[in-house]
């Protein structure tokens, strides 16, 4: 059954579409950290549909005590600040999804990630996504999309990147892209378009060199 049968007949109805994606990037029965884990969807998903050993970080209280509701092992913490505190190679998947732009040392948080887990799954909104370049060229004005959905005033979004930005990033610094989704505002994957151009968000699965 794929994915998106999966999540039909487990009435997981509301999940959003880069979680999918990244579930199906996770093989069954691995150890996993979910940095950023919100409400818990994703982990919920995996314990369900792939019996993954997940663990959570969360820096709202409300999203703990939402975790915790859930049955889930999660902790409050920061992605900035608590990630040195795991030790190297604990995880086969450290999870970081559409947050990795609103930490403060995003470079070093994706380095951590690495470090920690066999492999990262990353995933952010894309900042040349066309309706962005767009409404920036006719508006003049700081765009908002589903995927960057608050005004820059109250934006928790400090570190926008692009798909061409996170790829040259991930060449300096060594790291391996093994997989990389990009999907469009509807969130259906792109066929042959140009990632930079029409994706709206990608995802990411990396590993060390």
């Amino acid at each position: 059954m794929n994915q998106t049968r999966a999540l039909v007949t487990s009435n997981y109805l509301d999940i959003r579409r880069d979680l999918l994606l990244i579930a199906e990037m996770v093989t069954p029965q691995s150890r996993l950290l979910d940095v950023g884990c919100g409400d818990g969807s994703l982990l919920e998903y995996l314990a369900r549909e792939k019996q993954v050993d997940g663990r959570g970080i969360e820096i709202r209280q409300s999203g703990v005590n939402a975790c915790v509701a859930r049955g889930l092992s999660v902790i409050q913490g920061d992605a900035d600040s608590d990630l040195p505190d795991y030790p190297d190679a604990a995880f086969d998947y450290v999870v970081l999804s559409l947050t990795l732009q609103a930490t403060r040392n995003p470079r070093k948080v994706l380095h951590e990630m690495l470090r920690i887990g066999r492999r990262a799954i990353v995933s952010f909104p894309n900042f040349a996504y066309w309706r962005v370049r767009l409404q920036l060229l006719l508006d003049g004005r700081m765009p908002m999309t589903a995927a960057l959905d608050d005004p820059w005033y109250e934006t928790q979004n400090i570190h926008l990147c692009t798909i061409r930005d996170f790829d040259e990033l991930c060449a300096r610094d060594g790291i391996v892209v093994e997989q990389r989704i990009a999907v469009n505002g509807q969130g259906k994957r792109l066929g042959g378009a140009p990632a930079n151009w029409f994706g709206a968000q990608a995802v990411y699965l990396l590993h060390r060199r």
